[in-house]
């Protein structure tokens, strides 16, 4: 076989050509040319078309994902202010199929089990309308700040992120949600374009060994769906031992579960995939993309003796949140008369040691469970005053801000603000939103959106943005 750009393993190779027969040469001259890039718009702060109308990048709808487009990497729309607010998650295209296929309601309960880094989990929180409860979940310690961050951007409100096993959050919430993703780790094979760490840590050994955790992941998410809810499992390979293999073990031992109909929105426009089975492959030699598997499968509504059969209408909230004391209240109530207009909603407010939290309706208790942020994190009580939190000013609209502070993505004032620099600014003094001001190409006005927050004080506005996020 001949030698390719991106050096792969030649067993690799030899692998693919088995699996793939006439279509491998397609296959394998991928890698002679670069990986391709997706951008997903964040529809919780705007429309795709609204997004369109003042995008400095060219961009190539995908027809399964309405808020997905294939972007042109050359420009770095990691590191243009718009991402920084949070317009867009830069995620594969084929990855953004995934929730698509899930599809996720409004008011539903959902829970991601593997959610890091969380581009599978914002599209889930945008497809949710920021109603119902969304719980990330992530094992591993070191991913959740990335996790964290992403979902804080992204503006999520109804998000409970954990740190938490597979095993001990069955054993908590028992069959309680009505959808359940598993973005399970493996081999990772569809990111060798990418990512040459993938490349240096693939063998058989590997594959085989990711294929055991999938399998007792899924056995864990079984017993947390509720009976007619619905289970989706996807990875970024192309190895059948971590794909169609893991599925048949799984439905042979779960007979309550049966495979889905893939959504046809999504089966209509994903060439080379296999939709009367419930599983589909999405191919890089056929579709923009790196390659994805999902399979979409539902929970019966007969209960049977596999584990998981409870089906509780919801876990007693008890005195895991307790709401903030008068003292505290007050303080909160004086920062948003000041800072904010009236709420349309009354959250349902909850401190948790010197944090103040906005809580999803539908959350249970969390008792004895490793809770990273159990709501929308509104902010920090000092000993005198409320401080805002950076997600508090990134799930609000410049609307909802009795000042904010509107600057160009392309000015200098932008970058000093991004880079944690003091900004001149002349004014009414107090917190204030500052926002990147997009303006549109068709009309001579704009939009603006929140990217963090600031404190004017006599014409100098002091900077609140994370220090982790600063521009170097």
């Amino acid at each position: 076989m001949s030698r390719t750009a991106v050096e792969v393993p030649e067993r690799f190779l030899q692998r693919m050509a088995v699996l793939l027969g006439e279509a491998y040469p397609a296959f394998a001259a991928l890698y002679v040319s670069p990986p391709t890039h997706g951008l997903r718009v964040n529809t919780l702060k705007l429309t795709p078309a609204q997004f369109q109308a003042f995008s400095p990048f060219a961009l190539s709808a995908l027809p399964y994902c309405p808020a997905g487009f294939v972007v042109d990497d050359e420009n770095r729309p990691g590191k243009h202010p718009y991402h920084a607010a949070g317009l867009y998650y830069l995620q594969d295209a084929h990855a953004q199929a995934v929730a698509e296929i899930l599809a996720p309601q409004p008011g539903e309960r959902v829970l991601d089990l593997a959610a890091a880094p969380g581009g599978k989990t914002t599209h889930l929180a945008s497809l949710m309308q920021n109603q119902g409860v969304l719980v990330a979940n992530e094992i591993r310690t070191q991913r959740v700040g990335h996790l964290t961050a992403n979902l804080e951007r992204w503006g999520a409100r109804n998000t409970v992120i954990l740190n938490e096993s597979p095993e001990r959050l069955a054993a908590f919430f028992g069959a309680f949600f009505d959808r359940v993703l598993v973005d399970a780790p493996c081999s990772g094979e569809g990111m060798f374009r990418k990512d040459r760490a993938a490349v240096e840590g693939w063998s058989e050994t590997v594959i085989a060994g990711c294929a055991a955790r999938q399998t007792a992941i899924l056995h864990y998410a079984a017993r947390l769906t509720r009976p007619g809810g619905w289970l989706a499992y996807s990875t970024c390979t192309f190895a059948p031992e971590e794909n169609e293999q893991v599925i048949a073990r799984f439905l042979d031992a779960h007979p309550n579960f049966e495979l889905a109909d893939i959504p046809p929105h999504v089966a209509q426009h994903t060439p080379g995939g296999s939709v009367a089975t419930g599983m589909l492959r999405l191919w890089p030699h056929t579709s923009p993309g790196e390659g994805h598997f999902v399979a979409l499968m539902r929970r019966s509504q007969r209960l049977l003796a596999d584990g998981g059969s409870s089906s509780p209408a919801a876990k007693p909230d008890g005195a895991a949140f307790s709401p903030p004391p008068r003292s505290a209240q007050r303080l909160y109530d004086a920062f948003c008369d000041e800072t904010l207009y009236p709420l349309a909603e009354t959250p349902r407010l909850a401190q948790v040691g010197a944090r103040l939290y906005a809580l999803a309706e539908e959350l249970p208790a969390l008792t004895g469970l490793r809770v990273v942020h159990p709501g929308w994190w509104l902010g920090n009580f000092k000993k005198d005053r409320f401080e805002p939190a950076h997600a508090l000013a990134m799930g609000l609209t410049v609307d909802q801000a009795r000042r904010v502070l509107p600057l160009l993505a392309d000015s200098s004032e932008i970058v000093h603000y991004l880079r944690g620099e003091t900004l001149s600014s002349a004014g009414e003094d107090g917190w204030l939103l500052v926002a990147v001001a997009c303006p549109l190409q068709s009309a001579s006005s704009s939009m603006a959106f929140p990217l963090g927050w600031g404190k004017r004080v006599r014409g100098l506005v002091k900077n609140h943005y994370p220090r982790g996020w600063q521009w170097l």
